[in-house]
């Protein structure tokens, strides 16, 4: 088995020490200069890609791996099973013990319990190169991780946490840093235009005070405007309460307080800036350019194991919503799993056949992507693999981000969430309401999807 280490780096002092407990590493040390600061999504796809290990492990640069570090990732990476596609470091954060924690001490010392988080994260190469590596709209720490970790999921890996520890001391706090960290916000809102939005329950990230930070913005607006008591004093509440909760845990100081304090009256109004802003540049990131479709339940009614094109009827709105998208210069593309196939039930040349009939009855529906292996197969595009869906958007000249699939059970859900693209359901008799419940969006009719997506790429 062989290991490399990535460490991107934005120059940090920390780096030379976390390069001497490293010194004995029998793999290479990748270090990824990002002195443009372009993100850590794009330095660690940049280190990745340039290693030919089994697997990679990604450092950040302000950590210090534990006594017995490489040792015990070794024995994490040999107890990972053949589905398992990450292994994760247990994270400490030292806090000082002749005092409470400071505010921001606290606020690090909550990467002990965050999921999948890259400070010290294992990856089996294959499973990067399987979605596509870390997603680079990310521009900052704290989420393409979750992104990645949730996508591998979709695509059926497994993720674990291994028993090798590392240290992530707190480091300085600069006075407006808490602040300047809200424009993780934007990031969130990318996270629920691709995820949807229970993906903090998913990604096992808490959801903050984003309704408290709206309504106290919502109230410093309503009283700058309007000159109200009532709005003043709504809040001015609220931002007590915020400061309070942050300022009782801690040490108390006058630094501390005054810290606090100014940065509990700032917070608010820049969270729901950057969450505002984020949510426009989602709608531009994803909007989307292509549509995959699902055949059997989508386009046509399902009949299982159909070999016969004489069989094959339209759903009643799908050719009126083709002629749409066609109109209005989305290319489609479509990707099913066949494994009649595989089976032995069908041949190749009888799916083909039905294939032409539905084109015969719904018009040109651009390139045809089958799958036709069984379940049992294990293969990386049957459905909720992503592999249908990169090659369709590969064969487009499309990025996955900006493709939309249109299906009508999970498993076209997961494969579109695997590859980075977003998916709409359009449940039918088949589709179980924990498919439904779980899907990003969901459309009563395939009209009904297409309306969506014109809505979205106007």
């Amino acid at each position: 088995m062989s290991i490399d280490v990535i460490i991107p780096t934005v120059g940090r002092a920390s780096l030379a020490t976390l390069r001497e407990r490293l010194s004995g590493f029998p793999g290479r040390v990748i270090v990824i200069e990002d002195m443009e600061q372009r993100g850590p999504a794009r330095a660690r796809n940049n280190g990745w890609r340039r290693s030919d290990a089994e697997w990679v492990a990604f450092l950040d640069d302000d950590v210090l791996p534990g006594p017995g570090w490489v040792d015990a990732l070794a024995l994490d990476l040999d107890l990972a099973g053949p589905r398992t596609a990450g292994s994760q470091g247990r994270i400490r954060v030292p806090l000082p013990r002749h005092r409470p924690p400071t505010d921001w001490e606290r606020c690090v010392a909550g990467l002990e319990g965050a999921r999948w988080a890259t400070a010290d994260m294992a990856y089996r190469r294959t499973a990067l190169a399987e979605v596509g590596g870390f997603d680079e709209r990310f521009p900052r720490a704290f989420r393409e991780d979750a992104d990645l970790a949730l996508r591998l999921l979709d695509a059926g890996w497994e993720l674990h946490r291994g028993s090798r520890e590392t240290l992530h001391p707190p480091g300085p706090a600069p006075f407006l840093k808490s602040v300047r960290l809200q424009a993780g916000n934007a990031d969130d809102a990318l996270m629920s235009a691709l995820h949807g939005r229970g993906w903090p329950e998913r990604a096992g990230a808490p959801r903050g005070r984003r309704p408290l930070h709206l309504a106290t913005t919502a109230a410093l607006a309503v009283a700058l405007a309007t000159r109200s008591r009532l709005g003043w004093g709504a809040w001015a509440a609220l931002t007590a309460e915020f400061a309070l909760r942050r300022i009782f845990p801690g040490p108390r100081t006058p630094g501390e307080v005054s810290r606090v304090g100014v940065t509990s009256m700032l917070i608010p109004p820049a969270a729901t800036w950057y969450f505002v802003r984020g949510g426009l540049r989602a709608r531009r990131l994803v909007r989307p350019a292509a549509v995959l479709l699902d055949r059997d339940g989508t386009l046509v009614h399902d009949v299982p194991y159909n070999a016969e094109p004489h069989r094959v009827a339209a759903v009643p709105d799908a050719r009126a919503a083709l002629q749409r998208l066609r109109a209005a210069g989305v290319v489609t593309a479509v990707v099913s799993n066949q494994s009649g196939i595989g089976r032995g039930l069908l041949t190749e040349e009888q799916v083909e056949a039905v294939n032409r009939r539905v084109e015969e009855l719904l018009g040109p529906l651009g390139p045809w992507f089958v799958c036709p292996h069984t379940p049992a197969a294990g293969c990386a595009c049957r459905k909720p693999a992503p592999g249908l869906v990169l090659r369709a958007a590969e064969a487009l000249g499309i990025e996955p981000q900006r493709c939309v699939l249109i299906g009508d059970i999970g498993a076209d859900v997961q494969a579109a969430r695997a590859a980075g693209a977003q998916s709409i359901l359009v449940p039918n008799a088949r589709t179980r309401p924990e498919e439904i419940a779980a899907a990003p969006l969901v459309a009563p009719s395939l009209s009904a999807a297409v309306d969506l997506v014109l809505a979205e790429a106007g």
